[in-house]
């Protein structure tokens, strides 16, 4: 790929992984056909639901601030959900955000509540749901199209919610958001996902998609720049708004930096070193092992 082309990160972690010695590679899901739904009334009388991979903050579960490392222990394994109204913490310390060029320092570059009640206060949106919603972050696709989808739908409903805006940070929460857009398209609820890894979000196939070029944990804008956040959001609530068909893919015209070189790092085994990757495999089979136990005796 040319520099400042948009990172291929299916192929890029596929070789990292298989690099790493996993074996066959993960199977990305993909779709031919793709729900779509239009809006049926103006979005400044719609009710708009926020959708999160983002985790609430748990002071007890280690380091979960700006720059942490991943953090297994503090990640969540079932659809919450929390008022629109309050001020909620939430972190993201996923497997695999990009921690050489972002820190994660800003909620507001990956969980647009704030921007979003601009725009209600605007007129731009009718009403903001009263909840927002987490969705977890699964590998298995079955758990997350059986379980975790059906969950969000019917919270999503009860909401009386037009739309939803889905935000996901790392790799395999695009796809997760990705199959719960699916889902509450299915459902009758116009959705768009506002990412930063495009090459997965359309191999899934969705309705709507608002990428933006930045490194993984960005995808509501640049951190501490909210003319950038009210940007990145305006794209995603005209796209809800004027988008005529599925697979509808509009890219922020927003760099992160003059210098594209920062899209060469992303899990590139090229600039490992053998002690590097030792490490990383090590420190990615304790995460596994931290999950599993997790996921066996429960999780908040």
């Amino acid at each position: 790929m040319s520099v400042d082309a948009p990172i291929p990160y299916i192929d890029r972690i596929r070789t990292y992984y298989q690099a790493l010695g996993y074996g066959a590679p993960y199977v990305w899901a993909h779709f031919t056909d793709v729900p779509f739904r239009r809006l049926t009334k103006p979005l400044s009388a719609c009710r708009v639901a926020l959708v999160t991979t983002a985790a609430p903050y748990q002071p007890d579960k280690g380091d979960q601030g700006p720059g942490a490392p991943y953090n297994a222990s503090a990640k969540f394994y079932q659809v919450y959900a929390g008022e629109t109204a309050g001020e909620p913490d939430l972190r993201i310390s996923h497997l695999s955000i990009d921690r050489d060029h972002t820190t994660a320092s800003d909620q507001n570059s990956y969980f647009p509540l704030l921007a979003l009640r601009r725009a209600v206060a605007a007129g731009r949106v009718g009403h903001l749901a009263d909840q927002y919603f987490g969705l977890p972050t699964n590998r298995s696709q079955r758990r997350t199209i059986e379980v975790d989808c059906l969950e969000l739908v019917s919270l999503c409903a009860a909401e009386g919610a037009d739309a939803a805006i889905l935000v996901p940070n790392c790799p395999v929460c695009h796809q997760s958001v990705s199959l719960a857009a699916r889902a509450l398209e299915e459902a009758g609820i116009a959705t768009v996902i506002m990412g930063c890894a495009r090459d997965i979000v359309e191999h899934v196939g969705v309705a709507r998609l608002v990428f933006s070029d930045f490194p993984l944990g960005n995808g509501a804008g640049r951190p501490h720049d909210v003319d950038s956040q009210d940007v990145t959001l305006s794209l995603a609530l005209d796209l809800l708004e004027r988008a005529e068909a599925p697979r509808t893919t509009v890219q922020s015209p927003l760099r992160w930096s003059e210098d594209a070189a920062w899209k060469v790092d992303y899990s590139n085994i090229d600039r490992l070193s053998p002690a590097e990757m030792a490490r990383r495999r090590a420190e990615f089979d304790q995460g596994k092992s931290i999950a599993s136990q997790l996921r066996t005796h429960g999780s908040a």
